[in-house]
């Protein structure tokens, strides 16, 4: 039989010291990662950092994008198929007009859709990017990014 001064565990007790939420071995409860940590954002969020990224590249490169609105919608409306060549368009660009500036729109779930493993939509996210601003600025994409 145990003494009652120590516990069961057959550690020695600590004086105030409280049990904590760990008593039955499930480890910490909680958030993993503070709310400002990438891992805690959500996959809309995530697609747009990748946009934000690609559009801050070029950029850099083309100064002529900073009047350019850059928009991501989670799907294209319906009717898209018929100013696009593919069947689920990926992107499209506005042209500017009425005192509104040009904007490029970035459809998030269809490029989630094409992009196989999670790595590879930030590859394609720039791709599709590239081709829309290339389009805008009717030029080839090898110009707007050679790499």
């Amino acid at each position: 039989m145990q003494s009652s001064a120590e516990p069961r565990s057959g550690r020695p007790s600590r004086p105030g010291r409280r049990r904590g939420r760990d008593r039955r071995g499930r480890g910490l409860r909680g958030p993993l990662a503070p709310p400002e940590i990438p891992l805690s954002l959500t996959r809309a969020e995530q697609f747009d950092e990748l946009v934000l990224d690609a559009v801050e590249r070029l950029e850099r490169r083309w100064p002529q994008l900073s009047g350019v609105e850059f928009a991501v919608e989670e799907v294209p409306p319906p009717g898209a198929e018929l100013w696009s060549d593919e069947p689920v368009p990926l992107g499209r660009v506005v042209q500017a007009g009425r005192g509104e500036p040009a904007r490029i729109v970035v459809y998030r779930r269809p490029l989630e859709v094409r992009a196989p493993v999670r790595a590879d939509l930030g590859l394609l996210v720039h791709d599709i990017v590239v081709e829309q601003v290339a389009d805008l600025l009717g030029l080839d994409p090898e110009i707007i990014d050679p790499e």
